[in-house]
């Protein structure tokens, strides 16, 4: 006589399920692991994504801004792009970790 858990695989039903789990968790294609790093890969696209949004979202406000006016664009183009006019000189005034005070 077979022990009591042995007996349990005997049945054709409950051998077969067990195969299909070890299949389907451990040999195939998309097992278990590549699951969850797919889930894993999945949620931090998701993040760029939303990050990029808000990237997008500040550059047109700022495009709106500075597309109006003249005088806003080379302000504009002063501040965010150090740049200057041909005859004068540009000082820029850094912190102690190399980082322009004015942002």
């Amino acid at each position: 006589m077979l022990p009591k858990r042995f007996r349990l695989l005997q049945n054709f039903y409950v051998a077969t399920s067990l195969g299909l789990l070890v299949w389907m968790t451990f040999i195939d294609a998309n097992d278990l692991p590549m699951q969850v790093r797919n889930w894993w890969k999945l949620r931090e696209l998701d993040r760029e994504i939303t990050f990029y949004k808000d990237q997008i979202k500040t550059v047109q406000t700022e495009r709106r801004e500075v597309l109006g006016n003249d005088r806003l664009r080379e302000k504009y183009a002063r501040e965010k792009y150090l740049m200057k006019k041909p005859t004068e000189d540009v000082f820029v005034v850094v912190d102690e970790h190399n980082e322009p005070l004015e942002k």
